[in-house]
């Protein structure tokens, strides 16, 4: 087996900007596993001995020979590039070549490797540099072991100044479940002091994997949507995926926390991934929130992983010495891709139609009891327009209006279950988006007067775009008002809560809850069909613009599970 590790050329060196790699503990951890991630290892154990200052890493993969063993902490030495043209092709986590030599000279370092298909292992101690000073033959299976002992021990004042053992271990946990989000077929087993501290199971797909590191979330509180997008029309090279595999498309993961169902108080899982890596790009970030905007309740945040696996030549490393923060040609291109699919995660479609349920939310319901609400129950049901099940476009008669509860909550069956629609959002939800795509001022005449405006609140009706002007002492004139309050009577009202304040987003709100129908307004069948039909086509259908749930699914499996449908009726009559 030839030598694949040399070192790099000098020009290719001084054109990788890069800021100090080994910082503590974590940064040990994560240049290890991202190794073992790169030599095609499925199963990671990490060994920590925080006072001790040691770590350990064994993964499965494909091992090192001899000679690589004897020039892999020498400086600036890998197997991942070769020429200054490779970086701007790299499909490898690390291709800087200097965690292992950084780690001589701040540690005692020791690596155990087997390649696959080999038959001896080999030890090696290295010295300050990247020097081999002892070498011996050792039993192994296929992989390798790297072993750092005695971290920063010639540098007291280093060790000083980093966090104490628990916020350090901390951040080891929070390294390893980023690098697990982007790799979810590796298995991690992660030990400390000699006692098993967490593992990670592997999954299928990322969301399946997500409620390992997040328990308060559950399996049906997600959407994963998985896209094959065309490469932007300047790329060159062709994409390569998390396992390195050649595609002709570049590829999106989207896993969100249903915005009616978790969130959270901080934007601390707002995650964003390229090509098995996590970083940081604050404008990925940003049309995330964007895209969320209006769907969770106020100072509320989602829950959003984003995994891209695209051309590497579309990615520029050196924006952060840290490689953290990277360049990404044809932002709005992305961004745009990034939109579409999260409008597609949060719709309501016939491949997502039926859902898991809280078993704590379906028991609460049905437990309720229901003897003050009044039923408007109609048996004849509109004929229903059927799609093609593997239709991904809204379907609007899937949902069948059956009947009204207490004139606020409306029935509606599908073939797997019952959901209950609360009318009043529901329609707000309807109105807030067809404001924002046609928000029209119309003229009143009459003009509406107003009594004893402040000049921030004239200046705040101006900045919608209503025309008022003075109309005598204290008193103003509105001659044009958002088109929805154009029937109300109390539009003088509705224009006085606009004054108060806010960009025209929340005039579009205030402007949709005061025209949605009210909760207690008797509906017939029709009326309350065409509102389920106008709401499952609005692009985020599972809350309201102030953040609140629309719906509550029932679905037939829960129903009969209560009701103990499985049960046979002879037995349960005793014979």
């Amino acid at each position: 087996m030839a030598s694949t590790i040399q070192a790099l050329p000098t020009e290719v060196v001084y054109l990788i900007t890069a800021g100090e790699v080994i910082d503590s503990l974590a940064s040990v951890v994560r240049e290890l596993v991202e190794n073992s991630l790169d030599a095609g290892a499925t199963r990671i154990v990490v060994s920590l001995w925080p006072q001790q200052w040691q770590i350990r890493v064994a993964d499965n993969g494909c091992g090192m020979n001899l000679d690589d063993l004897q020039q892999a902490a020498t400086a600036h030495s890998t197997s991942k590039i070769r020429s200054s043209a490779d970086l701007w092709k790299i499909n490898s986590l690390g291709f800087r070549g200097e965690a292992l030599h950084s780690l001589t000279t701040l540690a005692d370092l020791e690596i155990l490797s087997r390649p696959l298909g080999g038959k001896l292992g080999w030890r090696i101690s290295y010295g300050d540099g990247g020097k081999v000073v002892e070498v011996e033959v050792t039993a192994i299976a296929p992989g390798t072991v790297v072993t750092v002992s005695h971290l920063f021990g010639n540098f007291s004042s280093r060790r000083q100044g980093l966090p104490t053992a628990a916020q350090q271990m901390k951040a080891v946990q929070a390294t390893i479940h980023q690098i697990a989000l982007c790799h979810p077929h590796v298995t991690w087993q992660i030990w400390q002091n000699d006692r098993q501290w967490f593992t990670i199971c592997p999954a299928a797909t990322t969301g399946q994997l997500l409620p390992q590191i997040l328990p308060q979330v559950r399996q049906g509180d997600l959407q994963e949507v998985k896209l094959e997008l065309p490469n932007p029309p300047n790329s060159s090279l062709p994409c390569t995926d998390a396992m390195n595999r050649v595609s002709p498309h570049s590829a999106l993961t989207l896993v969100v926390g249903l915005p009616d169902r978790c969130h959270r108080h901080r934007p601390d899982w707002v995650r964003i991934a390229i090509n098995g890596r996590m970083v940081k790009t604050p404008e990925l970030e940003q049309t995330i929130l964007s895209a969320f905007h209006r769907t969770l309740p106020r100072d509320r945040y989602p829950i959003c992983f984003l995994h891209l696996a695209i051309s590497p030549d579309q990615i520029n490393w050196n924006r952060n010495p840290a490689k953290t923060e990277i360049y990404l040609n044809e932002i709005i291109y992305w961004q745009e891709q990034i939109t579409l699919a999260i409008n597609q995660a949060l719709s309501i479609s016939s491949t997502n139609l039926k859902e898991a349920v809280h078993t704590t939310r379906v028991s609460k319901l049905l437990k309720t009891a229901e003897a003050k609400g009044g039923y408007n129950f109609n048996p004849q049901n509109p004929n229903e327009n059927h799609q093609t099940p593997n239709s991904s476009l809204p379907t609007p008669n899937s949902l069948k209006a059956v009947a009204q509860v207490s004139n606020t909550y409306i029935v509606a069956e599908h073939s797997g279950g019952m959901w209950l629609v609360e009318q009043h959002i529901a329609h707000e939800r309807v109105l807030y988006e067809q404001l924002c795509d046609d928000w029209q001022l119309v003229p009143v005449e009459p003009p509406i007067i107003l009594y004893q405006l402040s000049p921030a609140q004239v200046l705040q009706l101006q900045r919608i775009g209503l025309e008022i002007e003075p109309f005598g002492e204290q008193l103003w004139a509105v001659r044009n008002i958002p088109a929805p309050l154009q029937p109300r009577d109390d539009c003088a009202e509705a224009i006085l809560e606009l004054s108060w304040g806010g960009d025209l987003q929340t005039a579009q709100v205030a402007v949709a809850c005061r025209s949605a129908i009210r909760n207690g307004t008797p509906m017939n069948q029709q009326e309350m069909q065409t509102l389920l039909d106008n709401w499952q086509r609005t692009r985020n259908p599972r809350t309201c613009p102030h953040g609140r749930p629309i719906y509550l699914s029932l679905e037939e499996s829960a129903l009969a599970r209560f009701f103990r449908r499985n049960w046979v009726i002879g037995k349960s009559h005793g014979i």
